[in-house]
This record gives structure tokens, sequence and C-alpha cells, in this order.
């Protein structure tokens, strides 16, 4: 399995925005969708705000694979299903100091139990 290496992690992690384009069934990306994405320790991590009625969320379900851009880096990838508790408390954290300074109205959707249980850790491939 592939790392994301220092470089990386840290470009993407600072970028406030990830374009994701998760695999479709037949093996084509989808059109990109502009996602926020944090970073706890060595991984990247991605949610719907929609909870599972996001549409990028439920092509990712069904492939768990795709490519994202942030950054200036562009990769492809896996998507893993988050399901600790613990982590997501600590995604919950990253997620509001990260986008501190944007409105609530943007940031509370992203800490719901809704968008928690699409949390899905990024691993590149």
């Amino acid at each position: 399995m592939s790392t994301w290496t220092a470089d990386e992690l840290d470009r993407i992690a600072a970028a406030d925005e990830l374009r994701i384009a998760p695999r479709r069934r037949d093996g084509s990306l989808s059109n990109p969708v502009t996602i926020w994405v944090v970073r706890r320790g060595g991984d990247l991590y991605v949610r719907s705000a929609l909870g599972g009625d996001g549409r990028w969320y439920r092509n990712a379900q069904a492939s768990h694979e795709g490519h994202v851009d942030a950054g200036g880096v562009g990769k492809d990838v896996t998507f893993a299903d988050e399901t600790d508790g613990a982590v997501n408390d600590e995604i919950d954290a990253a997620y509001r100091t990260k986008y501190r300074d944007y409105d609530a109205q943007y940031v509370d959707p992203m800490v719901t139990e809704r968008a928690r249980a699409t949390t899905l850790r990024l691993t590149p491939r």
C-alpha cells in the first residue's frame, strides 16, 4: 500500500479545497467536485456535507477508487471508510480548526453525525 510523501501531505492539507473524482462503475472518472479536506497525522480525510445523499460520495462508496487534486498534487486514490469514533472526533476538531474562518453555516454541517458517517480516508494508489 502506498503512503503520502511529507510534501504531498503538507501541500494537500494546506489547500482549502480538494477536487475529488470518484470512479464510476464503468471505470471512468466522474466529474470532479470541490470539497474540503483535513489531515490527521499521516492521513487525509474527506466527508460529504450532504451525508450519504452526496453523489460524489455514492460513487466513492461504489468504486472505492478515484482521483484527487489539491495544492498542486494530483493522485489516484482509494477510499476507506473511517468508523472509529475517537478518530472521527479528531477529524471534527481538524475541520473546526482548519475552516474556523468560514461561517458556521458551512462548518457545522461537516461535523454532524450525518457527515461523520461518510468519513473517508484517502490513500494514494
